[in-house]
């Protein structure tokens, strides 16, 4: 499905009723050495056997009690959220494993959507799925209850990083993938790769980024390795050490990725995202342009009314949420519970401050290649507050990491003396997107 054009018209932060959905499945058949989620593991079980004659099938959503549970909840806490009216424009299944759920629960969670809130007629309706996690005749139940995007979990294609990073799938499941993937009819759909991986070479990188191009998906997400503390890795390797690769060698990798995927036809639209023309993510769009939108389910988050709430991390803790949240919908309490009063809320969130505001803006938005319009940030924050911007960020556009772009001459001149009313601030391409976190550190210490 094609993207129509984005609205030329600046509103960034500004309160607007959400037309955005995030909904977290949280279930994996093992968690990955560098996951930091919150993700409920399920086991690599044995199939279960069919009654039809056909292969039997692995653990997933239509055999799973615990999954078949979360997704109860998960449409009780839909229903339990006020509608604005307007219908969503997005959804986005994330995990976790959303290919871990049956086509029947896909559709139930769906559904529920379109009762509480509706689904406009062209939103995009996106879908994780890890290769080896589901088959043809599922992918194509996927499709016929509105999936229209899918996003598939590749990681690399080489079988030695893949068992190194303790994924469940072989190079020759993602092959298998992408072919049920077009056979099921998705003209919209994506790769993941990662860079950074132990015992990754840049050789390995550019291998996985010619079969990525090689394969024709409309979409390609390219994410460096962050090693969390709590994560296998984390409690493995120390960053900066071997088996890990230098920094130098995953800064070669970024800038391997953005050449190569450029030349193939891919737009380096976002840090790590790129799109043949008229398939960049629109749901992702929602966050980088700092938008409302919902969230839902285990560990999601959500921004409403300039406030962002998180849902509890643990299945026990999150579950035990949702049922104080339906009896307070029925003017009731848990037994035995203290006035809701003396209890900090769940979701947990607080009413974001206008510096929180304007970094997170220049946060999202300079993820973005196009980044934000000068007269959209000094509208919202004030000139003597974009002045400020523009003074931590000169040392950094005298390196060629920031600009100020426009298709007038006086703009730029304006540069010379002071920060022009017009234009848009962006970071280069790649160096600026490179060292975009050097970049953000040093507008966090200026304004915290």
């Amino acid at each position: 499905m094609l993207l129509p054009k984005v609205d030329s018209k600046e509103t960034l932060n500004l309160i607007e009723l959400p037309g955005s959905a995030y909904l977290h499945i949280p279930f994996c058949r093992r968690r990955c050495f560098y996951c930091d989620f919150a993700v409920s593991i399920v086991g690599d079980r044995p199939p279960v056997a069919r009654t039809d004659g056909l292969p039997a099938n692995p653990l997933n959503g239509s055999n799973s009690g615990t999954i078949a549970h979360y997704v109860e909840i998960l449409c009780q806490e839909i229903r339990l959220t006020e509608a604005t009216g307007k219908p969503l424009d997005t959804v986005f299944f994330g995990g976790g494993t959303p290919s871990l759920l049956s086509v029947e629960q896909l559709s139930r969670i769906l559904s529920t959507l379109e009762q509480q809130f509706g689904i406009a007629p062209q939103a995009e309706i996106s879908m994780e799925i890890d290769p080896g996690t589901f088959d043809l005749s599922q992918l194509q139940g996927y499709r016929a209850a509105g999936v229209n995007r899918v996003s598939i979990g590749v990681q690399a294609f080489q079988s030695e990083l893949l068992q190194a990073c303790g994924r469940s799938h072989t190079v020759a499941d993602v092959y298998q993938a992408v072919k049920w993937v077009q056979e099921a009819g998705f003209e919209n759909f994506s790769l993941d790769l990662i860079s950074g991986l132990p015992h990754q070479t840049l050789d390995d990188w550019q291998e996985s980024l010619a079969k990525a191009i090689a394969l024709a998906p409309t979409h390609l997400s390219c994410y460096d390795l962050t090693i969390e503390p709590v994560t296998a890795f984390g409690r493995q390797y120390k960053p900066g050490m071997q088996p890990l690769p230098s920094d130098e060698v995953t800064a070669e990798m970024y800038r391997t990725a953005q050449r190569l995927l450029t030349a193939a036809g891919y737009a380096h639209y976002e840090i790590s995202n790129y799109a043949k023309s008229g398939y960049q993510c629109r749901h992702n769009r929602v966050y980088w342009e700092n938008r409302s939108f919902y969230g839902f389910g285990m560990g999601a988050t959500s921004y409403l009314d300039g406030n962002r709430l998180s849902r509890p991390r643990k299945t026990r803790e999150y579950y035990e949420w949702v049922e104080e949240e339906r009896l307070k919908a029925k003017g009731l309490r848990l037994k035995n519970e203290v006035d809701p009063s003396d209890l900090s809320p769940l979701p947990s969130g607080s009413k974001l401050q206008p510096s929180d505001v304007l970094l997170d803006t220049l946060m999202l938005g300079l993820r973005l290649a196009e980044g934000l319009s000068l007269t959209a940030l000094i509208e919202q924050f004030g000139r003597a507050a974009l002045e400020r911007v523009w003074a931590c960020l000169q040392p950094f556009q005298q390196k060629g990491w920031v600009k100020i772009s426009s298709n007038k001459k006086e703009v730029i001149d304006a540069l010379l003396a002071t920060l022009p009313e017009t234009g848009r601030l962006q970071l280069t391409d790649p160096e600026g997107f490179l060292f975009s976190n050097v970049i953000l550190v040093a507008l966090f210490e200026e304004f915290e």
